[in-house]
């Protein structure tokens, strides 16, 4: 599937509703950043936000694979990007009562 060319953060804001996501300038303009630079964006925030079904569109839109890394406080960088383990992470927050 062709992928229309980003080109304008108005583009970005486009492509996300046509996605059924709506998105302020601000957060528009950061994906048009992190997608024109090749550069990862950062998403934090609360449960229920809007961080994964974010990284869902971005990735449909992009035609990329979604890679979803549960993040925790106490896990580092090896346990992040060498350990990684999705289904691993979720028994751990759940033994701890965060997920």
């Amino acid at each position: 599937m062709a992928v229309a060319p980003l080109t304008t953060v108005a583009d970005v804001r486009t492509a996300l509703a046509a996605n059924d996501y709506l998105a302020d300038d601000g957060l528009a303009t950061a994906v048009f950043l992190a997608l024109s630079l090749k550069r990862p964006l950062l998403l934090e925030g609360e449960a229920g936000v809007g961080k994964t079904e974010l990284a869902k569109v971005i990735a449909t839109m992009t035609g990329g694979e979604l890679i979803r890394l549960q993040c925790y406080e106490g896990i580092d960088a090896a346990q992040a990007v060498y350990d990684w383990d999705y289904s691993r992470q979720l028994l751990h927050l759940r033994s701890r009562g965060d997920g």
